[in-house]
């Protein structure tokens, strides 16, 4: 409020001019006490009334919106919805009279019925005079993959697609991942308590998958969510390797009897003519710091656990090296296997896409290189196994220094494996070096000579000539024609050979790039699935340790407060089981298991260079609101 004495009158109006253009409301100032209280009474009851009139309106207003409210989620659907609709008519292109759309789709072969029907019932339902129909037309383009999938192996297959989305009619290995994801990463997590209670939790999810909040919770829980399988998987395959490894929760579990017998070391339990043998007596047992079982003995020994590695191990001062040794070969074993079988899928690949000479110059080679070497040491390995019991160990020869020795071709002789095993290594070593030159100059060879000698690239088209262009109609039909004819007479072996313009030194160098990255890939490829003996032996050791400093210190208390103590003990040890072991070493253990199907896996024998096909749908559009949307 202004109060302004009486002015110039030469600024009268320019001073009415600036009130008003603020939209201030001018009054005159009364004389009299009596007229100013009435003004002011007259002038509060018109606030009074606007206030009134405000609060109705906003009632209303909110009334209004509630009930909006109500139906924003559907509409928001139903926009969204049209949105999309519009956004594919916007891709369709108009016909020539530009009174109907065209669309060029791709759609699996399966669903083509199905497509049909959707076109008539949309054409009957709309009511249109003229009915939509569809053609099929012939492409020289690459078709997108599509892999149908369903809630349980959707996950796995996301893996895959992580690292590349498969060539259309390529292997998939989402196939194979199925099985061997969880077991590699169980090998690496092996422990039955641990996998039992990542089982459980993913037991738990499983059965209430059906619940709304889990599929639309935080996003650390929804990603446990939707990978809910395959944590199962991983549970139940560290179940597995875990009563192999004969680990629960750091400890062993006698289940079967252990096949060692200690009281038979003792010297009482013997004749006179084995006392010369090295057995325990009295003295022994109080002066030595450490005993040693000897399978010579006859009663310590009774045979091989039937399941998994024997209890006895648990109390071994030498039980680190044993199982060190025991998970370094088995880690080296899964791991040729493993990469011995991505090439054997590459075989499948190249008959598939008629590239038949690939498997004589590309994949018998790397699987001769791969197998003369690597798996011959695997065949060092189980036979030294096999060959070798508890009572013959000492006189079992050194696999590394066997395996070295198979490259040096040393002078002397050595006590070996076998009879007859430099023979066997030289052949071995021949068939090596041998495959290299092939695997090299095999392929740019041929491909040189096929386009020298052969010339069968591309597509033979010869014996058409088109006499006359009467119609657009006819031209289609003549074109359409001569591909179909054309490409019933190329030959089978280069029908997917197209090569615009031959390069032979870019063949040869290509080739050359990837016979050394096969040839140095196998060797630092087996070493990189070491990985699976080092994380093993990183879980075992954590466990071993949290169970030492923790359950050990519990479990020692023998006072009347020990199980008060106990308790805390015992929550405080299972908070560090679920953080440390079972989310941080097992999120280590996945990421290693990704990364050995990605690199050490998939590299022989998947490309990845697809398209994904992603049909419209609106189960794609999200159903929430967002403030990103602009419904206006």
């Amino acid at each position: 409020m202004i109060l302004l004495p009486l002015p110039p009158e030469c600024w009268i109006t320019t001073i009415l001019a600036c009130f008003l253009s603020y939209h201030c409301h001018i009054y005159p100032y009364p004389n009299t006490a009596e007229e100013r209280r009435e003004i002011q009474e007259g002038l509060n009851t018109r606030i009074q009334d606007l206030y009134t009139v405000l609060h109705k309106t906003e009632d209303y207003l909110r009334q209004v919106l509630c009930k909006a409210a109500e139906s924003v989620c559907s509409r928001v659907v139903q926009v969204r919805k049209m949105k999309a609709i519009y956004h594919m008519l916007n891709m369709c292109s108009f016909d020539v009279t530009n009174k109907c759309l065209i669309a060029e789709v791709w759609c699996p072969e399966v669903d083509l019925p199905g497509l049909r029907r959707a076109l008539e019932e949309g054409s009957r339902e709309s009511g249109a005079t003229i009915p939509s129909f569809m053609n099929t037309i012939p492409t020289k383009e690459t078709p997108p993959t599509l892999i149908r999938t369903n809630k349980f192996t959707e996950g796995f297959q996301n893996i895959v697609d992580a690292y590349g989305v498969g060539s259309y009619r390529e292997v998939n290995p989402a196939l194979f991942t199925i099985i061997t994801f969880p077991f590699l990463f169980a090998v690496m997590f092996g422990d039955f308590g641990h996998g039992f209670v990542m089982f459980l939790f993913a037991l738990l999810l499983v059965l209430n998958e059906n619940h709304p909040k889990l599929s639309q919770s935080q996003e650390i829980l929804r990603m446990f969510f939707n990978g809910r399988y395959i944590l199962l998987l991983m549970g139940l395959f560290s179940v597995y390797t875990g009563l192999i490894y004969n680990d629960c929760f750091s400890k062993s579990v006698n289940i079967f009897g252990s096949g060692w017998n200690v009281s038979a070391m003792y010297s009482s339990s013997h004749s006179e003519e084995e006392h010369k043998m090295v057995l325990w007596n009295d003295s022994t047992i109080r002066h030595s710091r450490t005993l040693q079982l000897d399978p010579n003995i006859p009663g310590v020994f009774r045979g091989p656990y039937p399941f998994g590695i024997d209890p006895i191990w648990n109390l071994a001062t030498n039980r680190l090296t044993f199982l060190n040794s025991f998970k370094m070969k088995m880690s080296v074993i899964l791991g040729i296997i493993h990469m011995t079988f991505g090439v054997t899928l590459g075989i499948f690949n190249h008959l598939h896409f008629r590239k038949k000479f690939n498997i004589y110059l590309v994949s018998v080679p790397e699987i001769l290189f791969m197998l003369c070497i690597f798996g011959y040491l695997i065949f060092m390995i189980i036979y030294k196994w096999l060959a070798y019991s508890a009572e013959t160990s000492r006189e079992a020869p050194s696999i590394l220094i066997e395996f070295i020795n198979m490259f040096l071709f040393p002078s002397s002789e050595t006590h070996g494996l076998y009879p007859g095993q430099a023979h066997v290594q030289r052949v071995l070593l021949a068939l090596t070096v041998l495959s290299v030159p092939v695997l090299f100059l095999g392929k740019p060879l041929f491909l040189l000579w096929l386009h020298n000698g052969r010339s069968c690239f591309g597509m033979s088209r010869s014996g058409y000539t088109l006499v006359r262009k009467d119609s657009e109609e006819e031209v289609s039909l003549l074109g359409s024609q001569d591909i179909e004819e054309g490409s019933n007479r190329m030959e089978e072996g280069c029908r997917e050979v197209t090569c615009e313009e031959f390069n032979f030194g870019e063949i040869l160098m290509t080739q050359t790039i990837h016979s050394i990255e096969y040839c140095l890939g196998c060797i630092s490829n087996t070493a990189s699935y070491l990985r699976l003996w080092a994380l093993s032996l990183a879980h075992a050791q954590l466990s071993d340790v949290l169970w030492a400093m923790l359950m050990r210190v519990g479990l020692r208390v023998d006072t009347t407060y020990g199980v008060l103590l106990l308790l805390p003990v015992m929550a405080f040890f299972a908070v560090l089981t679920i953080f440390i072991l079972l989310v941080m070493e097992g999120l280590s253990a996945f990421l290693h298991a990704i990364r050995l199907h990605w690199v050490e896996f998939q590299n022989k024998f998947y490309v990845g260079a697809g398209t994904k096909f992603v049909p419209f749908s609106f189960s794609l559009l999200s159903s929430k609101f967002s403030n990103d949307d602009n419904i206006a």
